[in-house]
């Protein structure tokens, strides 16, 4: 069973180039502005533990295998979940993390080709069953994020270099995905235009912002 927390968890998720650490700390201003303590966090990262596992699932020397990838990525995300996630929603705090659950589904099951019920499963046991209240999935173009990132001037990662066929699986695979709490947004435009329309989700979709 989920437990209920009077803080609110928002995941900003989708594929690599769509804008989502820029979204993450706009929306954590924004929120800020509101008047609510906020907790800005990234995943894999935010702890010692997490960034170490970061470290070593991103690094670009390391040939790892989807399943020790798995693991790597679970490890950081039960630490940052027991450490910070958890902690500050029981204080009611609003937690905007960058990435969460649905990139494993994504990135190891969709990408990987691992099961993705043992992938959902492996991930519930290392959440213990925490979910996102709202999910904002950032839908842009294989094309415009391959041209993003080679245009942010930083070295590419694992991840980001990966094939054009898996990343062009996993651009689908967030444009497709449905579920409780998901929403899109269209992230080809300015950065000012995508926290308009992200904000306006997280306004309808929960209590945030209405007394402010």
């Amino acid at each position: 069973m989920h437990k209920k927390y009077p803080g609110t968890f928002i995941v900003v998720d989708g594929p690599d180039g769509a804008g989502k650490s820029t979204l993450t700390k706009a929306l954590g201003g924004k929120l800020r502005e509101s008047g609510c303590e906020v907790v800005e966090l990234r995943d894999p990262g935010s702890t010692e533990i997490s960034e170490a596992a970061r470290e070593l699932v991103l690094s670009s020397k390391f040939d790892i295998g989807p399943a020790a990838e798995l693991f790597l990525y679970l490890t950081a995300r039960a630490e940052l979940v027991e450490k910070e996630i958890v902690p500050a929603l029981e204080r009611g705090a609003v937690v905007v993390c960058d990435r969460f659950e649905l990139s494993t589904l994504v990135y190891q099951a969709d990408g990987r080709g691992l099961p993705p019920e043992e992938v959902a499963a492996a991930n519930s046991l290392a959440t213990g069953g925490l979910s996102p209240n709202i999910t904002i999935v950032l839908d842009v173009s294989l094309d415009m994020g391959m041209e993003r990132l080679a245009n942010s001037g930083k070295a590419a990662d694992r991840l980001e270099s990966a094939s054009v066929g898996m990343r062009g699986k996993v651009c689908e695979s967030f444009r497709l995905v449905k579920g409780d709490g998901i929403f899109h947004v269209d992230a080809s435009g300015t950065a000012e235009e995508v926290l308009d329309e992200a904000w306006k989700t997280i306004f309808r979709e929960s209590s945030i912002g209405k007394n402010a």
